[in-house]
């Protein structure tokens, strides 16, 4: 016997804590892994250097070595101009990059004053109205000097406008703005449920950003195909991989239907993650994410430019792991999260705080989870070489574990016709719900644990501080946009609505529209709502 087959045995007769080890996907773990594992892996080929095809260990040569990944605390609360004061707060101390977190009219492309909002304006994000807004919420910010994230999805298109036209009004050209629009619909019908349109119509506004941008904003990175809303609802690290690049791949096509040339829209595509509890197959499914975009966006969809080959992705920390219970407790899961992002090689970070389970972050608990990011950045040197878990034994068996699983996950999507298809069938919907409802009883047979949840419980009082949105939020909302539609011209507000109609029924660019409505201070919900009346409204289908 080898020493590896002695080591087996020994290894028999001892005993084990469980009877069951496995990812947060279920895939099984060894006990031990060695060369064998990885013995069918070429170097060159498989893994090769950062910077390097196919982009196992990073998209950039140097990494963090040359700049650190942009701090971008996700943010918004209330009205324009205190999410403004947020913002500066942030940046004051250390954030690198803003990230707009939007309110629930907003998300769904309505009004302020529209009924369906009644309670809901600047809850659970700042509210967008009007150009009006945009230019409170970056007064004083030079869109030249910082990129900007905003998850925003059936109204992107609107929200870009706003943000170009906020940018010419500091005397800035479209063509020096840098940041994102999240733009991702498919993961809207599939998990986040905030939509307008329905999917065909939806990927025909996509397409029109993809077109316009590519010419008119060259730096703006169009659509941010998230897998972060999947993983909340539910999926495991699989899934989100999987879903989340079977999405990205959708929008190549759609792109290349509707003219472009891949190379044309494909670099400015990037990606959002989770970070979860499953340190390593967190690490692992960054590293596949990487290798299986590079490989099919050479190989099948023929892809000549190199940063077409190239998977950007911001990460958050995951918010569905945070606990009400000890809430002290998130503080150290964050921590963890963001050194699985880090360690995977993203781009950007957001990390959590943690009092997110009872409201909107406070500025005491934001700064901690900004600091946490800047105490993994300067303090622990994990930042001083590029990829250190590359190599590992157990990472690259992983890696490749989860990259032959995607790839099974890709042929059931294509035998149900693809992405959107797959869609209407529930496909997605139903993977989903089976992952969440299975993790759950999990927890609750303690197969899985989740500190002061189902182990380690505590009798406590909570006792921490929480950010309150006063009511007087929603009626100073309502009152600013009721002087801003008294004071534009509404004549020349009809009129360039009239337009966009006209564009949406003959197929033109809708962008250029849209930004004429939004120089008129046209509103969010009167631009969507003008869209509603050619491209109706979406239904989703009953799943069981």
């Amino acid at each position: 016997m080898n020493k590896k087959e002695i080591w087996k045995e020994r290894f028999k007769k001892t005993e084990s804590r469980k009877e069951k080890f496995t990812t947060v996907s279920d895939l099984k773990i060894k006990p031990l892994y060695t060369p064998d594992e990885i013995s069918n892996l070429e170097y060159e080929k498989d893994i090769s250097y950062p910077g390097e095809f196919p982009f196992t260990r990073g998209v950039y040569t140097n990494m963090y070595r040359g700049r650190l990944w942009t701090m971008r605390q996700f943010s918004g609360f209330g009205t324009a101009q205190d999410t403004n004061k947020r913002y500066k707060y942030l940046l004051k101390h250390g954030q690198t990059g803003l990230s707009v977190a939007f309110d629930f009219p907003t998300l769904y492309g309505r009004d302020s004053d529209d009924p369906f909002s009644l309670g809901e304006v600047g809850k659970c994000g700042v509210a967008i109205d009007t150009l009006h807004d945009m230019e409170i919420l970056f007064d004083g910010i030079p869109l030249d000097k910082i990129s900007t994230s905003m998850t925003i999805n059936p109204p992107a298109a609107m929200l870009l406008a706003m943000y170009i036209v906020v940018g010419e009004k500091q005397g800035l050209p479209a063509e020096v703005l840098t940041g994102t629009i999240q733009n991702d619909m498919l993961k809207e019908y599939q998990a986040q449920k905030t939509w307008i349109y329905p999917p065909e119509s939806s990927m025909r506004i996509i397409t029109d950003i993809l077109s316009y941008c590519s010419e008119n904003v060259p730096k703006w990175n169009t659509i941010s195909i998230s897998g972060y809303h999947i993983r909340e609802a539910g999926s495991t690290a699989l899934q989100e991989l999987a879903f989340t690049l079977a999405n990205g791949l959708t929008y190549v096509e759609y792109g290349i239907k509707a003219g472009l040339s891949v190379d044309d829209f494909a670099p400015r595509l990037s990606f959002f993650f989770n970070s979860h509890l499953d340190f390593f197959e967190e690490i692992a499914k960054y590293r596949a994410a990487r290798r299986i975009w590079a490989k099919v966006m050479r190989d099948k969809y023929k892809a000549q430019n190199p940063r077409s080959y190239l998977m950007r992705f911001h990460t958050q920390t995951a918010g569905c792991s945070l606990t009400a219970q000890q809430p002290e407790n998130n503080i150290i899961r964050t921590a963890f999260q963001a050194l699985a992002a880090v360690l995977g090689g993203t781009q950007s970070l957001h990390t959590n705080s943690m009092d997110e389970t009872y409201a909107l972050p406070t500025e005491k608990s934001v700064k901690i989870a900004l600091r946490t990011q800047q105490l993994l950045a300067y303090e622990t040197g994990v930042a001083n070489t590029i990829d250190p878990l590359g190599g590992s034994y157990f990472v690259e068996a992983l890696t490749k574990k989860l990259e032959e699983e995607t790839y099974e996950y890709f042929n059931k999507i294509e035998t149900l016709g693809g992405v959107v298809p797959a869609i209407d069938k529930g496909f997605f919907q139903r993977e989903i719900s089976r992952s969440a409802y299975e993790y759950q009883r999990a927890l609750e047979k303690k197969d899985k644990y989740h500190i002061g949840v189902n182990i380690f419980e505590e009798e406590e009082k909570i006792d921490i501080e929480t950010l309150k949105i006063s009511k007087e939020v929603e009626k100073e909302q309502k009152r600013k946009l009721n002087k801003v539609k008294k004071e534009r011209d509404n004549v020349k507000v009809k009129n360039t609505l009239k337009e966009l109609l006209n564009a949406a029924k003959n197929g033109e660019n809708l962008m250029p529209k849209i930004l004429d409505c939004v120089r008129e201070y046209a509103t969010l919900g009167e631009m969507c709502g003008t869209l509603k009346e050619e491209f109706g409204e979406y239904k989703e289908p009953i799943i069981f």
